[in-house]
């Protein structure tokens, strides 16, 4: 049903239906998640919808199920480039390259990226420079967490003007005269704007401020008095944070030093002299994580982003508190559980600012989690239990559930491969052949001695028509055992289809069917593409003697046998 779906997703994609594909693809992924494929078809056709946040999501699920799969890094730096984010793509490319190499998709990618990278700090011509202030899901999320603007999100035309400036953010000057626009710009650049009818967030003019509050004329020496008080009152308020900076240079050096206590006692004086700059209370954190005084960093970074907050600091000092805090939370954990509160400590601060490093962070977490997950899960004589129930199951034919006890045994002992070979059986007889030889193929992983796993690879492979691949799969198995009954059977059997071939006693239906399984085969294709084989091809028809030469390698005898097994070429 799974491949039924995706199927239909990939016509719906061919013929430019992206949402229609999107809604084939989610069924399928409902009916088989892990399925790395059917993640990365569905972030092709979000990013062909411009939908690059969900392509990103769909690109990294297909990483994280498959990261040996170049293609899964094509999707991955795509959508960081859709979503402008240049170094993530790069190092999305490189990854795949990494992999592959020769990959042209990759290639193109990582030179669309570099050359976007000169471009990343600066705007198009025409273009409006607070661009950024609109893009991606970040607008939304900091417009519903400002009190003010998150009573405008309830109106209509509001939200309307707002969705077409994160389209076209050049058409900013359209709105300028609505000051629940202005006001919105102010929350999405972290700062305070004046707005008509409102108070003033910045200082007047002598202009102006003469103008809004008229007053007589007062005599030259008392006016002069007044100016003199202002300017010791302002002095008084710099010297206050001047001092606070000098504290924090004098904590940086102790830092590095590595003397810790010193660095703290400096940074909690800058605290205590400014407490408007929030960088104090993250170097004091960064400091705290070095001590392991964990409990104390994730304190002083709650307060950091609370105050950053109120201040509306810079979004990236906020999502270094953020990182901190996710850091510290990560030394602490002892269970799967507890890395939770730390991917979500990440992933706020994701939201904040897309930096590599926190996103590697993040990544790093969710890793641990799942390997202590499956730690915590292992039992190897509940893994036997379940193995044997599946056995029971699998006697009353009844394979599905076979497979699903199997399956628990897997998790419970990753390393059983008689768990891998059984379930291999069970999928044999649903028909469902990708998932048996994958099961075949890991359970000769896990014990290269275990002679069942042959006989199992072997019997998928002979059902999937693959008779050359079935008869390499029997004869290692015969290495290790070679009287198995089993595997002798096998070879006769795939020996038997094979001369068949060669004899030329295939029917047209089933030569057909041979040859468009052969076509899809990489290796056939290489043979074919091989200049030196179309040469030994060329001399079978029309060159007897040079032909008669050809027959003494080995090595090219096998090969023509794969073209005859697959029903390419006939020997008469």
């Amino acid at each position: 049903m799974a491949e039924e779906a995706k199927a239909k997703g990939n016509a719906a994609f061919s013929a430019k239906n992206y949402t229609e594909a999107i809604t084939h693809f989610t069924e399928a992924i409902n009916l088989a998640p892990t399925n790395h494929v059917l993640y990365s078809n569905r972030s092709a056709a979000y990013a062909s919808l411009g939908n690059f946040s969900a392509a990103l999501s769909d690109a990294e699920k297909t990483v994280s199920l498959k990261p040996d799969w170049a293609k899964g890094y094509s999707r991955l730096g795509s959508a960081h480039l859709g979503l402008r984010h240049v170094p993530e793509a790069i190092e999305a490319y490189t990854k795949g390259l990494d992999i592959d190499p020769n990959n042209e998709a990759l290639k193109t990618g990582l030179e669309d990226a570099k050359r976007a990278l000169p471009r990343e700090n600066a705007f198009p011509k025409g273009a409006s420079p607070f661009g950024d202030a609109f893009s991606g899901p970040e607008m939304w999320a900091k417009l519903t967490a400002d009190p003010t603007t998150r009573v405008f999100l309830q109106q209509p035309d509001y939200v309307r003007m707002m969705q077409d400036l994160q389209k076209n953010p050049s058409n900013l000057n359209l709105y300028l005269q609505d000051q629940r626009v202005m006001q919105s710009l102010g929350v999405l650049l972290n700062i305070k704007m004046s707005t008509a009818g409102g108070d003033r967030d910045f200082p007047m003019g002598d202009a102006e401020a003469e103008e809004a509050s008229p007053a007589p004329k007062a005599p030259a020496k008392e006016e002069k008095k007044v100016v003199v008080e202002e300017k010791k009152v302002e002095e008084v308020v710099d010297d206050g944070k001047a001092e606070a900076k000098k504290e924090k240079e004098l904590g940086n050096a102790a830092y590095k030093k590595k003397d810790f206590e010193t660095a703290i006692g400096h940074y909690s004086k800058a605290i205590e002299l400014d407490d408007e700059d929030i960088s104090y209370l993250t170097n004091r954190a960064a400091v705290y994580l070095e001590m392991g005084k964990y409990d104390e960093c994730i304190k002083d970074c709650d307060k950091a982003v609370e105050r950053g907050r109120e201040l509306r600091s810079d979004y990236k000092m906020v999502a270094r508190a953020l990182t901190r805090k996710g850091t510290a939370l990560v030394k602490l954990a002892k269970t799967s559980k507890d890395y939770d509160l730390a991917i979500e400590a990440f992933n706020k601060a994701l939201t904040e600012h897309r930096n590599p490093d926190t996103l590697k962070k993040r990544n790093d977490a969710e890793k641990a989690k799942k390997d202590l997950e499956q730690l915590e899960y292992f039992d190897p004589k509940i893994a036997d239990e379940e193995r044997e129930k599946g056995n029971e199951y699998f006697k009353e034919q009844k394979y599905p559930e076979a497979i699903k006890h199997y399956s628990e045994a897997i998790k419970r002992n990753p390393k059983d491969a008689k768990a891998y070979s059984n379930r291999a059986a069970s999928y044999t007889k649903l028909a469902a052949m990708p998932e048996a030889l994958k099961d075949a193929e890991k359970c000769i992983e896990l014990d290269p001695t275990f002679v069942k796993g042959y006989t199992r690879k072997g019997a998928v492979q002979f059902f999937m028509k693959e008779y050359e691949k079935a008869l390499e799969t029997y004869q290692e198995g015969l290495k290790l055992e070679p009287n198995n009954p089993e595997l002798l059977d096998g070879v006769r059997r795939c020996v038997g289809q094979i001369n068949k071939a060669s004899r030329g006693d295939l029917t047209p239906e089933e030569l057909k069917e041979r040859q468009a399984k052969g076509m899809q085969d990489p290796e056939i294709q290489s043979i074919l593409t091989d200049p030196v084989m179309r040469q030994v091809l060329t001399d079978f028809q029309e060159n007897p003697v040079a032909a008669q030469e050809h027959t003494k390698n080995p090595m090219v005898m096998n090969k023509i046998q794969k073209l005859v097994s697959a029903g390419i070429v006939q020997l008469r």
